[in-house]
């Protein structure tokens, strides 16, 4: 792996011309076809194989004229106080927006007026129009969302209060300043820590580049592949900070190299052979975390997990390749005027990674259960998770499908906002679904939480029946959960009785059958991910217990991570969102990032302490030369990490605002708290055992050479190099 990485750098140093022409073109090629696509919009949502996403599916085919899978919207209204909206002005109001909304679009299935179906709250203060339309919301016209809000700007020149909601008007993901001000962050960051103002431009040009060409494919085949507008900012947010952080382990190790050689290819090359390893395997860990996400058999959840996977992988082959590129262009400028590469500091001390770890290993068992115990601390929260799909009543107060969610839930209860469809399948049976339909409408009334229970609705064909539940409590309540849970249990005494079938769905039965696919795939998902990335690592360093270290390190990591998302998020400290429960995808989707991620700072810091212990140095020593020669990249890497999610949070969009804050948190927690805290206490107990191996493991895995031992055995070229020959005249 070394020699072949050396040699790669080696020809990208030589051919630097030709290597960024090829990515600049690349760039442009994607940056065409992205300008050329449509618009990306929201990815289509299903979980296939449960009961909830069946019943949808039945409806589809027994009902094809009813658009079962059509984007709803809802716009309500509310009386000045003192009037009704049954009063004759403020009812001719209503009916004029039925009017408009009906024709507003070729796309508009139906439009109920709400004073025909008794859509009026009891009070007669409140009422609201439901729109049903032809397409899934992924698939509407940008248009639609536009029109129901013009028309209810119109509603309010009559001095009612007007609001709207549903999947079709859903707010279109807005990225805001935030993130441009992580990128600036990281700039200082690398600024601090390479003292060279081209040192710091060089990861900056490269994951800027990379991103680039992953985000405009993405949006390119966003609408073919339905990849949707989340995963072009995840694969941003994740591909800036691996990218950064790829770019920087390599330009510091080039830097560093340059003190021990006056050949700059050959610098590169080593640069590339040595830390370029480190980054491949880094790089290969998030890539098995990503792809596991595939055993979720949740499309959205994969799809994003495939693409954020391709933009890592992209960022591991610029790093290897326009990395040395551009170091060939740069010459000496890439060094600052007083060298920040060495063991110790200017005024004749110990660097602080030096003196941070031997620091830890005077004192390992005490730092460790200090660090143990503030991590078990964080992670109390995480015990209270509770997980639900994001609805209107997650949304800021300030926005318009917050107001018209809340207007609807105060005048005509929670379970309005959340009503379930019980489906009645009959086809093949001996009776008709109307006896089935009236039997389970009659033990449907009769169990508590239960609101309304509407008639039953017949397809053409008289084989199903669809009966409107309205529970008492909210789409995200347990009580309503509970509700979905003895709707089926009756459903299965109906099969008996009469051999028809019973669905439950809608919002929160699809949240149920949602929660529980994450509980049953969570365990296979660890199982694997951990186990490939444990194979990977006793492979990368000849070692058991370093990568069990590494994977009980991860669970400390992502358990306090998850806490604190659930105290910030959930239980709604610091006013970052109203408190909501978890999105039921995120902590499985954060799980899978967080090891990657928390392998990457293993692999760059440990193979620095392989490395040593290789060469000669005793175990407690290679741990202190570990720090000293890589803390200082591994914190500006982890700064920069964090900075890049942490601008995620200023998103409009909730998932992508928790991802990017549990991120953040998490990768603050496993590289400044497990990496740089609790590993080197670790290997301070452990000693000469942290690097056992069984002679028949050792004999029976491969050599990938990740600390460059064939390079130490190889001459280094003689004579300067050819490729220095045109920059002597940038130097003069």
């Amino acid at each position: 792996m070394a020699e072949y990485l050396y040699r790669l750098g080696r020809f990208a140093f030589r051919r630097r011309r030709v290597v960024v022409a090829f990515w600049l073109v690349v760039l442009a090629l994607t940056g065409v076809a992205a300008a050329s696509a449509s618009t990306p919009k929201p990815t289509s949502f299903s979980l296939p194989g449960t009961e909830a996403q069946k019943a949808y599916d039945l409806l589809s085919e027994r009902f094809p004229g009813t658009y079962a899978d059509g984007a709803t919207a809802r716009v309500v209204f509310k009386a000045p106080d003192g009037e009704k909206i049954t009063d004759p002005a403020n009812k001719a109001e209503v009916e004029q927006a039925v009017a408009k909304l009906k024709d507003s679009s070729d796309q508009v299935a139906r439009v109920l007026d709400p004073f025909a179906v008794q859509a009026v709250s009891r009070d007669a203060s409140t009422a609201y129009i439901q729109v049903s339309y032809k397409l899934p919301a992924f698939e509407l016209d940008d248009s639609i969302a536009d029109q129901v809000f013009e028309i209810a700007d119109e509603a309010r020149q009559g001095g009612l209060t007007v609001e709207a909601s549903g999947d079709a008007v859903r707010e279109k993901l807005h990225m805001g300043a935030s993130e441009i001000i992580g990128v600036a962050i990281a700039a200082v960051v690398l600024m601090i820590t390479f003292g060279s103002l081209i040192a710091a431009g060089l990861p900056l040009a490269t994951a800027l580049v990379g991103v680039g060409i992953a985000v405009t494919s993405i949006i390119a085949l966003a609408n073919v592949l339905d990849l949707g507008s989340t995963t072009t900012v995840l694969a941003t947010m994740l591909g800036l900070a691996v990218a950064i952080d790829y770019a920087l382990f390599i330009v510091s190790r080039y830097r560093a190299e340059l003190a021990h050689s006056s050949d700059r290819e050959h610098a590169a090359g080593r640069a590339v052979g040595t830390a370029g390893s480190a980054v491949v395997f880094a790089g290969l860990t998030v890539v098995i975390a990503l792809v596991g996400l595939t055993v979720v058999n949740i499309p959205p959840l994969t799809k994003m997990g495939l693409a954020a996977a391709a933009t890592v992988t992209l960022a591991v082959v610029i790093a290897l390749t326009m990395i040395p590129a551009l170091v060939g262009f740069a010459g000496d400028r890439l060094l600052p005027r007083k060298t920040r590469e060495s063991a110790v500091a200017h005024d004749g001390r110990p660097n602080m990674g030096t003196r941070w770890a031997r620091f830890v290993l005077r004192r390992p068992v005490a730092v460790l259960l200090f660090a143990v115990l503030g991590l078990c601390v964080v992670a109390v929260p995480a015990a209270s998770l509770e997980l639900g799909l994001p609805n209107e009543g997650s949304q800021p107060t300030s926005t318009t499908q917050r107001k018209a969610y809340d207007l609807l839930s105060d005048n005509f209860g929670p379970g309005v906002n959340g009503p379930l469809l019980v489906v009645v399948d009959a086809k093949g049976t001996g009776s008709g679904p109307k006896t089935a339909a009236a039997d389970l409408t009659a033990k449907i009334r009769t169990l508590d939480n239960v609101a309304t229970v509407r008639q039953a609705t017949f397809n053409e064909a008289g084989t199903t029946a669809v009966v409107p539940v309205v529970p008492k409590s909210g789409p995200g309540g347990t009580d309503t959960e509970d509700l979905v849970h003895t709707i089926r249990d009756a459903g299965d005494t109906i099969k008996a009785d009469t051999g028809a079938t019973v669905y439950v769905t809608g919002q929160a039965a699809m949240n149920v059958d949602f929660s529980q696919r994450m509980s049953e795939v969570l365990l296979p998902y660890l199982a694997l991910v951990v186990g490939l990335a444990f194979l990977l690592l006793i492979a990368v360093f000849r070692s058991v217990l370093v990568p069990l270290k590494a994977a009980v390190g991860f669970l400390f990591s992502v358990a306090a991570s998850l806490g604190a998302v659930v105290a910030v998020f959930q239980w709604g400290w610091f006013g970052l969102q109203e408190p909501s429960p978890i999105m039921s995808m995120m902590p499985i989707f954060m799980i899978g990032v967080v090891f990657g991620l928390a392998m990457d700072y293993e692999v760059f810091l440990v193979t620095r302490m392989r490395e040593a212990y290789v060469h000669g140095q005793a175990p407690r020593e290679a741990v202190v030369t570990g720090f000293q020669h890589g803390a200082r990249v591994v914190t500006a890497a982890a700064t920069i990490m964090i900075a890049v999610f942490a601008g995620f949070i200023g998103v409009d969009d909730s998932m992508v605002k928790m991802i990017g804050f549990g991120l953040a948190i998490a990768v603050l927690f496993d590289a400044f708290v497990v990496r740089m805290t609790i590993v080197p206490a670790v290997l301070a107990l452990l000693g000469k055992r942290a690097w056992w191996l069984p002679r028949w493991l050792d004999r029976a895995l491969p050599n990938v050479d990740i600390e460059g031992e064939a390079l130490s055995a190889s001459p280094e070229p003689s004579g300067p190099s050819a490729a220095d020959e045109p920059q002597q005249s940038v130097h003069g």
